[in-house]
């Protein structure tokens, strides 16, 4: 099995089980029927920068302050059981869409890169790369979603302070969208966001040679085409992302009349 294919088995693993170490990936590798060495999964999750959700902390990109409102988890009713554990299911495109920000490395220290997706086609909708993480960020990204596209019922994000800011709050209202945070210390709640930024820096980000920030934004620009509209997806039946998300407007603007400033 090659590196890549390794790498995005230890992420299809950790992504379902973000409380294992590597050594409980290890021994799912092995009953997977892959045979690898444990200090090798071990080298791998730390290039990844993976690691047992308890035990530690990742890098922190959002921050909350004490003035900002803290709302509850409303998505529980989309996690269905399977077996022993349970799965996302979401029915149709536009009813939870969810943002959040992730940080890029670079020569001169790190970018951050915010962007909003769609739950059922996992269709990005809005994405934004900036110097800083301010709460214009997440803002401005949600306000071109919502210039392109009929407003969600629901948008999920973390407690950080961007996303509780009073904009992006009011943003929310005025379209009469549900607001959602993640469950404390439990980033699982938002796993459909952090899935497609493994993604991106899987298969852009970390095997390309950017040399400046211009060459980054390029590099996604390009990437974000090729996810939307070329990439099959495994979890709408090998589909693209952006033909789920269109065809499944024109069909809830067929039957329910529902509009948007993109053309249907």
């Amino acid at each position: 099995m090659q590196r890549s294919q390794i790498i995005n088995k230890i992420g299809d693993i950790y992504s379902n089980h973000p409380e294992y170490g590597y050594r409980y990936i290890y021994n799912q590798l092995l009953e997977d029927g892959l045979s690898i060495g444990k200090n090798r999964v071990l080298d791998y999750m730390r290039r990844m920068g993976l690691s047992a959700v308890y035990p530690r902390k990742k890098f922190c990109t959002s921050f909350k302050t004490c003035k900002d409102k803290v709302h509850g988890y409303l998505l529980a009713k989309y996690w269905v059981s399977s077996g022993q554990t349970k799965r996302l299911y979401v029915p149709q495109s536009n009813q939870v869409w969810s943002g959040d920000i992730t940080y890029i490395k670079t020569n001169n220290g790190f970018i951050y890169f915010a962007a909003i997706i769609d739950w059922h086609s996992k269709a990005i909708l809005s994405y934004k790369v900036s110097n800083s993480m301010d709460t214009t960020l997440v803002t401005e990204v949600l306000g071109e979603a919502l210039s392109k596209y009929p407003a969600p019922e629901y948008f999920n994000s973390d407690h950080g302070s961007q996303y509780t800011s009073h904009n992006h709050i009011e943003l929310l209202k005025k379209y009469g969208i549900k607001i959602s945070m993640n469950g404390k210390g439990r980033s699982i709640d938002n796993v459909v966001i952090e899935r497609f930024f493994r993604t991106i820096k899987y298969n852009c980000l970390f095997i390309n040679d950017f040399k400046n920030i211009k060459e980054i934004k390029q590099g996604i620009k390009d990437y974000m085409h090729k996810y939307n509209y070329n990439r099959f997806h495994s979890s709408i039946k090998y589909q693209k992302p952006m033909n789920v998300y269109l065809t499944d407007l024109k069909k809830q603007y067929h039957k329910h009349g529902i509009t948007g400033k993109q053309s249907l």
